[in-house]
C-alpha cells in the first residue's frame, strides 16, 4: 500500500535535500513531497503555514510527516493546523519543542549568541552553517554548501504554542544521526525514550541524514509508515 511522506527541511536547506530519499520512495511507489520553505522575510510562523498550506493545496491525507533539525519545530506548528492530515510524525535529529520554546530556548547560550552576532552583521540574516561542521560526508560538502542559503533570525527566536497535538499522534519516531555530537539532539531523543507512541531509532551518519544515509533513511521512513499501518 503506498503511504504519503511530506518531509520538511531544517534550517538555511530546502527541499532538494531530500531528493535521493524521494527517489527511493517514489521507486517504491509512495507519494513523496518535499516543499522548500521561503526563507525572505520568512518566521516561524510563515514556515508552518507554508507547510499547512502544501498539505491542504495538495490534498494530503494520513500523512507521515518528517521535520529535520529546525524542522521539528515546524513540524510541531503543523501538526497542531491539520491533525486530521497526519497519522504519524518523525523527527530527524530535530527539536522537540514544549509549549512557548523557540530553537533558541533549545540550544546553547554560545550559539544563541553566535547566531545573534551574525544576524547583526548580516541584515538580519544567519549564514549556513558550514556542510563540514554538519558531519556531511567529504563528497557532498561542496554541494550542500552551495545550496544552502542564509535564514531569519527571527526563525530561531520565535516560540511555538501547543496545546497537545503532536502528543496525540499515536505513532510518533525519532531518528538520532548516530554520528553526529550534539547536547540538544541527544536531550531531544531522551527526552521522548520510553514515552508512549514513540519510537526511537539511530541511523549512522552525519547530521543531514537525508544526505549521507538516504537509502537507511528511506527504510527508516517506510517502517514508520507500516507501524501507523499507511504501507
Amino acid at each position: 500500500m503506498p503511504a504519503t511522506f511530506v518531509l520538511v527541511h531544517g534550517a538555511w536547506h530546502g527541499g532538494w535535500c531530500y531528493a535521493r530519499v524521494a527517489e527511493r520512495l517514489r521507486a517504491r511507489g509512495h507519494r513523496v513531497v518535499t516543499p522548500t520553505m521561503t526563507m525572505s522575510g520568512a518566521t516561524l510562523s510563515s514556515h508552518v503555514g507554508e507547510i499547512v498550506d502544501v498539505m491542504r493545496n495538495d490534498d494530503v491525507q494520513h500523512a507521515v510527516l518528517c521535520g529535520h533539525s529546525y524542522g521539528g519545530l515546524v513540524i510541531s506548528g503543523v501538526v497542531e493546523a491539520v491533525p486530521e492530515r497526519i497519522d504519524a510524525l518523525v523527527f530527524l535529529d530535530a527539536f522537540v519543542p514544549g509549549d512557548g520554546q523557540s530553537l533558541h530556548d533549545l540550544v546553547a547560550e554560545a550559539q544563541r549568541e553566535r547566531q545573534i552576532a551574525a544576524a547583526a552583521a548580516n541584515g538580519g540574516l544567519v549564514p549556513p552553517n558550514s556542510a563540514e561542521l554538519f558531519g556531511v560526508n567529504e563528497a557532498d560538502r561542496a554541494y550542500v554548501d552551495s545550496m544552502c542559503v542564509p535564514q531569519p533570525l527571527v526563525t530561531f527566536r520565535e516560540g511555538l504554542r501547543l496545546t497537545g497535538a503532536r502528543e496525540r499522534v499515536a505513532h510518533k519516531t525519532y531518528l538520532r544521526a548516530g554520528n553526529y555530537r550534539s547536547i540538544p539532539f541527544d536531550a531531544a531523543r531522551d527526552a521522548v525514550t520510553g514515552a508512549p507512541g514513540w519510537v526511537v531509532e539511530s541511523i549512522p551518519s552525519g547530521h543531514d541524514v537525508m544526505i549521507d544515509a538516504p537509502e537507511e533513511l528511506a527504510a527508516a521512513l517506510v517502517a514508520a509508515a507500516e507501524r501507523a499501518g499507511l504501507a
